[in-house]
């Protein structure tokens, strides 16, 4: 099982078939801390807007930790998924309360309806 698990984890997210829609539904736990828009103010974590090729804790006007701001990414979709994934591992003592998204073609398609979202 756990080979299983490491072979899962190594599949570009271009092997998996995207679904935009369930990408969209899966949004929705994004969507109660980030928006889509730009600009977005009364969101508790940064907007999301043109956040491929974007260097992490770089949205202004947002307090992000200390552990985002020097982590270096920049956010391509493989970055995204492994933060998606567990959040702490990738980043660990950043702020963002999200235990992580575990599935990887639950990632990929929320990732393919980011992508989509910001065309």
């Amino acid at each position: 099982m756990k080979r299983l698990c490491f072979l899962l984890l190594a599949v570009p997210l271009s092997a998996f078939s995207q679904d935009k829609g369930k990408g969209e539904k899966l949004f929705e736990e994004c969507r109660a801390c980030h928006a889509l828009e730009k600009g977005v103010k009364d969101s508790v974590g940064p907007d999301l807007h043109g956040v491929f090729g974007r260097k992490a804790g770089s949205v202004e006007d947002y307090r992000y930790s200390q552990a985002i701001k020097r982590s270096g990414i920049v956010w391509t979709p493989e970055a995204l998924d492994a933060y998606v994934a567990d959040p702490q591992k990738a980043v660990p003592q950043n702020r963002m309360p999200y235990a992580g998204m575990p599935e990887a073609r639950d990632r990929a398609d929320l990732i393919a309806y980011m992508r989509e979202a910001f065309k």
